[in-house]
């Protein structure tokens, strides 16, 4: 198959580097984990930006790393990349019996349902409906995942207003804890509103850690263009006053219309 002829060359210069390469062969499983979690989100930053060379590129340094580890798996013993596609084939194809089988399933929903049941039977739900999220998950992202299963059987506000009061609750409760000057008070509060901001985000169809991205973006955007005018201007940040800078920041919103 033509499309195996390429990964197939990936995976022998992988091979090659592990054995030739200094750097490559002194690699351990955990000392490769942050080039893991860096591609991953680099590769979302280009999904982002709409850009498909960088996507591409992306992708593939998100794929070398995933046949790093299976080069070091294959190394001890453990499994090859062989195992890992066919692993990942067969799951794909015992979750979706409404495409390679009779099952027939009309909506979203019901297929994400009996998505639910198949992993439960593959023991990937155990005795709690929460198990089975990753520990290391991005808070927000984390939250997200938790309210959701948590709603699947009916934990959950009625309509967003309820949780909008939810919210209005917590940040009175943030400010007695401001008032009272007790920090890990202020720490668990701030939490809670946080938590109720995600429930805020999942009854509007919003991706919490997608719309916080998006915002810090803007941010550096804004403040990059101050930091460019005052130095048009011969100004040091620290030698402008607040006004002078939001009225440049106002100046790079208008610049977004």
């Amino acid at each position: 198959m033509p499309l195996m002829k390429p990964l197939k060359k990936l995976i022998e210069i992988m091979e090659k580097l592990r054995i030739k390469c200094p750097w490559d062969r002194e690699q351990t499983r955990e000392s490769i984990k942050p080039f893991l979690i860096e591609e991953t989100y680099e590769v979302i930053e280009a999904i982002d930006e709409g850009e498909p060379e960088k996507l591409k590129e992306e992708l593939g340094d998100l794929l070398f790393q995933i046949i790093f580890q299976c080069q070091i798996a294959k190394e001890r013993g453990e499994f090859t990349i062989d195992d890992v596609m066919e692993h990942i084939a067969s799951k794909m194809v015992s979750r979706h019996p409404h495409v390679f089988g009779d099952a027939e399933y009309k909506t979203a929903e019901e297929v994400l349902e009996q998505w639910e049941e198949r992993k439960k039977e593959e023991g990937k739900q155990r005795e709690s409906l929460l198990e089975g999220i990753p520990k290391e998950l991005p808070a927000l992202i984390k939250a997200h995942r938790v309210q959701s299963r948590a709603a699947k059987v009916g934990f959950d506000w009625k309509d967003i207003s309820d949780v909008l009061e939810k919210l209005n609750e917590e940040l009175r409760e943030f400010r007695e804890a401001i008032d009272k000057k007790n920090q890990e008070e202020i720490e668990d509060e701030l939490g809670d509103i946080f938590f109720s901001l995600v429930n805020i985000s999942r009854f509007v169809g919003v991706n919490p850690e997608d719309a916080l991205r998006k915002t810090i973006s803007k941010f550096i955007s804004r403040f990059r263009h101050i930091e460019i005018k005052a130095k048009e201007m011969g100004k040091n940040l620290s030698e402008m006053t607040l006004e002078e800078m939001d009225k440049l920041w106002e100046e790079a919103k208008s610049l977004e219309d």
